[in-house]
C-alpha cells in the first residue's frame, strides 16, 4: 500500500556533457543513418563544390543531434510513481499496481513506453505504450500481480523509454523508487473449539479485578484526559493532592505459543503442495485464530527465535500492539525457510524458560507443528508438555507427503511418535496430505486430553 515517490535519475548529469554523451548512445538505426548520410553528403558537397548538397547534408546531420538534445532536456522533466495495493497478500491472491507518469515540463513528450520490473514468479513484465503527453499532463495505468509462492518480492525500478517524433532517438530512464510485495501464507478460518488447557482469554474466569472489596483496597491512578469523572476516587484525590481515578478491571490474557519445526532434515519435497508449506500455512491459520480469540500469542521456531520478540516472554500485547505483532508474525512466515539445525533443543529451552517465568503456568497453550522426529527429538518434544497447560501437536510424516521411502531408517514410525507424545500428555494429531487443516483442528478440539486422531477424514 505504499506509494512510490517520483523516481530520480534526473540529478547529477542534467544538462552536463556526460549526460549528452549518454543520450548520443540512444540514437536509433534511423538516427545513425541520418547522421551518417548527412556527414557523407557534407563531405561530397565539399569535394564537388555543391553548396545545395551541403545544406542537405547539414540538415540530415543536425536533425538527429537536435532530437538528442531536446530529448535529453525533456526526459529529466518526467516523473513517475507507483502505488501498490495492498502491500501484503496471501498466496494465490492478486495485488494491484498503479503507475503514474507526470509531464512536468513545458513541452509535450513523444511516444513513451513504460515498463516495470517484476520478478518472474509474479507474472510477465508489464509494458505500456503512452501516446503524446501534453505539458503538465498525467497518465495512469495499472496491472495486477499474484504469486503462488510466499516471500517478499521487489517491484521496480520503473523504466521509461522515450522517443522523439521522428524516431531518431530512443532513451531509457530508470527511476529509483521501488516497492515490496509481501506474499504471506494463505490462512483458513478455524472452528471455535476448546482445546485442552485452553482459556478464552476474556471470559469471566480469566478476569482479575485490581479493585478488591472495600475502598481501602482500591488501587487508583492519576486522572487522564477523557476519563469518566464518575470514576474519580475522592479519598485518594485528597490524600495525593491531585485528581485520581479508579482503575478498570483488566482482563487476564491467556498466552499461547505456536511452535513451527523448520529443520531441513524434518521435511522432504518443495513447492506449494509440500509438507513444509502446509505446516507454515497451518501455523499462520493458528496464529490468526488464537489472536481473534483474545490470546497473547508468540511464534516460536526450532531455532529458539521468538516473534514478535518483545514484551513479556516475547508474547504479543493487546489492542493495536496485537495487530502489529500479528503483521510481524505473518511477515516472518512469508520468508521463513528451512533451518540447518538437527534438533529442537533450543525450542525446548525457550518453552521451558516461558514456563518458569510464568508464561504458561496452568493456562498456557502450546500448539506445535512437527516434521520427522527421531527418538531423541521425540523424547524432547514429549518433555515440552510439562511446561504447558495444554499441548496440541500436529505431526507430519514427510515421506508420506512426498510419496517416497523415508530418508532415515532409524526414524520411529508415525504411529510410534504419536503414541509417545500422547503418553506424555499431548493431544497428538497426524497430518496427512489431502486433509483440510480446519478438520484436523476440529478433531484436536474434540479429542480427550493426551489422545489424538489418525488425521483421517471425519
Amino acid at each position: 500500500m505504499g506509494a512510490g515517490a517520483p523516481g530520480g535519475a534526473d540529478g547529477a548529469d542534467r544538462g552536463g556533457v556526460g549526460g549528452l554523451r549518454a543520450s548520443l548512445s540512444g540514437l536509433t538505426t534511423r538516427g545513425r543513418s541520418f547522421l551518417a548520410a548527412g556527414i557523407a553528403a557534407a563531405v561530397c558537397a565539399y569535394v564537388l563544390g555543391q553548396s545545395e548538397l551541403l545544406r542537405v547534408g547539414l540538415l540530415l546531420a543536425v536533425l538527429p543531434l537536435i532530437c538528442v538534445y531536446a530529448l535529453h532536456r525533456t526526459r529529466h522533466r518526467v516523473s513517475g510513481s507507483r502505488r501498490l495495493t495492498p502491500g501484503r497478500v496471501p498466496t494465490g491472491s492478486e495485488a494491484r499496481v498503479q503507475l503514474r507518469m507526470d509531464n512536468v515540463s513545458r513541452m509535450p513528450t513523444g511516444l513513451l513506453m513504460l515498463q516495470d520490473r517484476v520478478p518472474y514468479v509474479l507474472g510477465p513484465r508489464p509494458r505500456f505504450v503512452l501516446d503524446r503527453v501534453e505539458p503538465g499532463g498525467r497518465r495512469e495505468v495499472s496491472y495486477r500481480v499474484r504469486s503462488d509462492l510466499r516471500g517478499r518480492y521487489p517491484l521496480g525500478p520503473l523504466q521509461l523509454r522515450l522517443t522523439d517524433p521522428f524516431g531518431l532517438v530512443e532513451l531509457t530512464r530508470s527511476f529509483s523508487a521501488y516497492d515490496t510485495l509481501t506474499v504471506i501464507p494463505r490462512t483458513e478460518p478455524l472452528p471455535p473449539v476448546r482445546l485442552a488447557g485452553d482459556s478464552s482469554g476474556y471470559g469471566d474466569g480469566s478476569r482479575r479485578s485490581l479493585a478488591l472489596a472495600g475502598d481501602d483496597d482500591v488501587i487508583p491512578r492519576t486522572y487522564r484526559r477523557g476519563d469518566d469523572l464518575r470514576r474519580v476516587h475522592w479519598r485518594s484525590t485528597a490524600r495525593y493532592g491531585e485528581l485520581m481515578v479508579r482503575r478498570e478491571e483488566q482482563p487476564q490474557r491467556s498466552r499461547a505459543t505456536v511452535l513451527l519445526d523448520t529443520r531441513d532434515i524434518a521435511f522432504e519435497g518443495a513447492g506449494p503442495d509440500s509438507a513444509f508449506e502446509w505446516a507454515v500455512s497451518a501455523a499462520a491459520s493458528t496464529l490468526v485464530h488464537l489472536l481473534e480469540q483474545g490470546f497473547s500469542v508468540r511464534l516460536l521456531t526450532d531455532t529458539g527465535d521468538s516473534v514478535p520478540g518483545e514484551g513479556a516472554g516475547g508474547f504479543s500485547s493487546g489492542g493495536q500492539e496485537s495487530a502489529e505483532a500479528a503483521g510481524l508474525m505473518m511477515d516472518t512466515l512469508a520468508v521463513i525457510g528451512h533451518s540447518d539445525g538437527a534438533g529442537i533443543s533450543r525450542a525446548y529451552d525457550a518453552v521451558r524458560g516461558a514456563g518458569e517465568g510464568g508464561g504458561f503456568g496452568g493456562d498456557g497453550l502450546l500448539v506445535a507443528f512437527f516434521g520427522d522426529l527421531d527418538d531423541v527429538q521425540t523424547e524432547l518434544a514429549a518433555k515440552m508438555r510439562q511446561r504447558a497447560g495444554g499441548a496440541v501437536a500436529f505431526v507430519l510424516d514427510s515421506a508420506t507427503w512426498a510419496g517416497q521411502p523415508a530418508r532415515q531408517q532409524d526414524l520411529p514410525s508415525l504411529e510410534e511418535r504419536l503414541r509417545r507424545l500422547r503418553d506424555a500428555g499431548w493431544t497428538a494429531v497426524a497430518a496427512p496430505p489431502g486433509v483440510a487443516f480446519g478438520e484436523l483442528w476440529r478433531q484436536a478440539g474434540t479429542a480427550p486430553l493426551g489422545t489424538g486422531t489418525s488425521g483421517g477424514r471425519g
